[in-house]
């Protein structure tokens, strides 16, 4: 009766081989190998999103919360995904995506900055003091400026305060405007000088009556920039700094150039120091030369003036034949006596003068001196040793000859148009070049950014694959080999009936239930187990409702 009952019970349930497999299991077995399972689906899903997610990138960072709010309520209107980076001083979006976003941002003005400009004008409400729209305007025209001022490379963020007083009539009560600048710049930027005189004179241009001496730029380090300004022109400024490389190089081209095809491209190198005058002056002279004679000066104008007078004495006696109408006049050949007696009996008066006008020798001289005239030009060459072939082929250096040196010298001195007496000089050296010459080495296959980028992907999916395969083999593959029947070991020839020892032992073991089959240790430890639980578990129903025991005994004993 008792082999019968545990025949029965060691028995498995019809079914499928899984089925069967499972029923073997306790509870606590069954539950952890669903948690098993449940953490494999929840892994595998969890690498294969890891996998397809997209990398994030920065669309915009440190903006303020009005436009921070705008782009997500745009973005929540594309359906984006996006997200914080730590600290949300960043908005990180699909790095796809990014340049489509940014475009469409910007047609919707986005962002806008934490200034406002203009825009503030187009709001206004009925009713609004002049005084507010004073007031409004000034805020919209340092929005306007700060918006101008940030558009400049080295510049991150400004911000511009305007000091506009009140218009008057009365002029001893005017007072000019000013402004005050103050500049974030990026990290490791600097502003020259120039840059900082575009920056003032930007502000003053775009104010009414406001000058350049009264705008103050600072920076975000307290530095007043504005003071660059005061030694402006005596600093060179970036137009003049160019002219003066280009000058510069010019000579080093022209000399290299020259003696290239003498010694070689690779064996002359030569240096141009050029000291140029940047300043501007004007000069007007008026002279006058001295009295030349008459004959030689020109006539500007001459004038001449003369006047006759004749006055006729009376003669004869007055009468008849004085009232007669003269007699015709006669040209005689001989002038009569009378006639002469006559003439000089009238008394004439003459006058004459003369006035000559001669130009003045004068020279009006307006000369107006070249910016950027050279001063001074300082040269220095140096050539490299001559290579020559011994009998053998074997190179060597030789130094230059005095002759050749000479001839360096002279045609160099041509090439720069040497003058003495401006001073410019000139140091020519010969000298061998050493052949340390810096290689860059080449940098490998495996190490070239498409292939550490096509890496970087495959590490990430063979990472995937392995996470998987370690889940497969140590949880998934003990699970089911638990699941599976033990295999029954090939029965071994004893000595004797039942054999010495242990194998005597398994023998009467083997005659109660399947003679012949010798179970390993694991084995029976676990049909043990599983025995003491089958007899647990039926000793639990007995007490619970013994009328189904005794049901199914008396089933067994029907059946016997």
């Amino acid at each position: 009766m008792a082999d019968t009952n545990t025949d029965t019970l060691d028995a498995p349930p019809p079914g499928s081989p899984l089925a069967q497999a499972l029923a073997r299991l306790t509870n606590q077995q069954k539950l952890g190998l669903m948690a098993a399972i449940a953490a494999i689906i929840a892994v595998m899903v969890g690498m294969l999103l890891w996998g397809q997610a997209p990398e994030y990138r920065v669309l915009y960072s440190n903006v303020s919360d009005r436009d921070g709010g705008a782009i997500i309520d745009s973005l929540q209107q594309m359906n984006v995904p996006y997200k914080f980076s730590e600290g949300g001083g960043a908005i990180l979006i699909p790095s796809d995506k990014v340049p489509e976003v940014r475009l469409h941002l910007a047609s919707q003005g986005l962002p806008k900055g934490g200034t406002v400009g203009f825009e503030l004008m187009e709001n206004q409400k009925f009713g609004t003091s002049q005084f507010l729209e004073q007031v409004n305007f000034q805020r919209a025209l340092e929005g306007e400026l700060s918006r101008s001022v940030q558009t400049l490379a080295s510049v991150q963020n400004a911000r511009v305060h305007l000091a506009i007083p009140k218009p008057t009539v009365f002029v001893k009560e005017q007072q000019k405007p000013s402004a005050s600048v103050i500049l974030t710049l990026h990290p490791g930027r600097a502003l020259d000088a120039g840059q900082v005189s575009a920056i003032v004179h930007l502000i003053s241009s775009s104010v009414p009556e406001l000058s350049a001496k009264n705008v103050t730029l600072v920076d975000q380090n307290g530095t007043l920039l504005s003071a660059m300004r005061e030694n402006g022109p005596e600093l060179l400024d970036a137009s003049q700094l160019k002219y003066l490389r280009q000058i510069e190089q010019d000579y080093i081209k022209r000399i290299e150039d020259i003696l290239t095809p003498i010694v070689g491209a690779s064996n002359v190198r030569a240096q141009v120091t050029a000291d140029l005058d940047f300043s501007q002056s004007e000069q007007t002279a008026e002279t006058y030369g001295p009295n030349q004679p008459p004959n030689e000066a020109a006539v500007r104008s001459q004038q001449t003036a003369e006047s006759i007078n004749a006055t006729p004495n009376p003669a004869g006696v007055p009468g008849a034949l004085s009232n007669q109408p003269p007699v015709p006049a006669t040209a005689p050949i001989v002038t009569p006596a009378s006639a002469v007696s006559a003439a000089s009996a009238a008394t004439t008066n003459s006058h004459k003068e003369s006035t000559t006008n001669y130009e003045v020798d004068r020279t009006i001289r307006h000369t107006k001196l070249p910016v950027g005239a050279i001063k001074r030009i300082s040269v220095a060459v140096v050539v490299n040793n001559r290579t020559v072939l011994d009998k053998k082929g074997v190179p060597s250096s030789k130094p230059l000859s005095d002759g050749e040196k000479e001839q360096i010298t002279a045609l160099v001195k041509e090439a720069m148009g040497y003058n003495a007496q401006r001073g410019d000089s000139l140091n020519v050296l010969n000298s061998a070049f050493t052949d340390d010459k810096e290689i860059v080495p080449e940098l490998p296959w495996w190490k070239q950014p498409e292939m550490l980028a096509l890496a970087k992907e495959a590490l990430k999916y063979l990472l995937i694959a392995g996470v998987l395969i370690l889940l497969i083999l140590v949880v998934i593959r003990p699970a089911f080999k638990s699941l599976a029947p033990p295999e029954p070991e090939k029965p071994e020839e004893g000595t004797g009936e039942h054999g010495e020892g242990e194998e005597g032992a398994e023998g009467e073991a083997g005659a109660d239930g399947q003679e012949g089959i010798h179970l390993s240790e694991e084995a029976k430890q676990h049909t043990a187990s599983a025995y003491e639980t089958k007899l647990q578990a039926v000793k639990q129903l007995a007490q619970q409702d013994p009328k189904i025991v005794a049901i199914v005994i008396k089933e067994w004993v029907n059946n016997e």
